[in-house]
């Protein structure tokens, strides 16, 4: 039961889409106006500029840490790292499937880091730090962001144990399936580079 609370907590948590305040505020309509539409750190970069994304990386963080909060503090101790993993996957699911949005959301993918990283900060920050290193040696946002999720399924098998290495696993899934359409163009050479984009 402790696992179910955790994960609706951080489902409620991730259903406060931050890029959707930021885009009112400064243009005075939703994000779905602005580029691909997706409520997302990139796309807000895209379209407003690095202070704005800046604000919406800012706001995405904050509520995965919130929902780890809610967990590891009060709503399950008990439950320790498992709790917090429970929580960032129901953060990331709220903020892919928002139920306010008919389930449309974003990627997840500054949930996913968010989440990870504090639930593990050594191996978390490895993670994310290869896939930003894979960003930049390839110019491809997608890869980066199947590769941080992906890589850390090792060490939460490893060091944390079974139960969070499965979550993370399902962390990675979910993450393959927001970008399954950018990994196929990449294979297809017709993705555009970091550098290229305007969304």
């Amino acid at each position: 039961m402790e696992r179910l609370v955790c994960l609706a907590a951080g489902y409620l948590c991730g259903c406060f889409l931050t890029a959707e305040i930021v885009a009112h505020y400064r243009t005075g309509q939703g994000v779905a106006s602005l580029g691909t539409g997706n409520p997302g750190t990139a796309n807000v970069v895209g379209q407003l500029g690095i202070g704005w994304g800046a604000l919406v990386l800012l706001g995405d963080v904050g509520k995965t840490a919130l929902a780890l909060a809610l967990c590891r503090f009060w709503l399950a101790p008990g439950l320790g790292m498992v709790g917090g993993l429970y929580a960032g996957l129901g953060a990331v699911l709220g903020h892919n499937f928002p139920v306010w949005r008919r389930f449309r959301g974003g990627k997840g993918v500054a949930v996913t880091c968010a989440a990870i990283v504090l639930v593990s900060p050594l191996w978390g920050a490895v993670s994310c730090l290869a896939g930003l290193a894979a960003v930049l040696l390839s110019g491809y946002l997608p890869l980066g962001a199947v590769l941080i999720p992906c890589l850390f399924i090792i060490p939460a098998f490893a060091v944390h144990g079974v139960e969070p290495g499965i979550l993370s696993a399902v962390l990675a899934i979910l993450m393959v399936i927001r970008h399954i359409h950018g990994m196929e163009r990449i294979a297809s050479h017709t993705e555009k580079k970091f550098g290229q984009r305007r969304t």
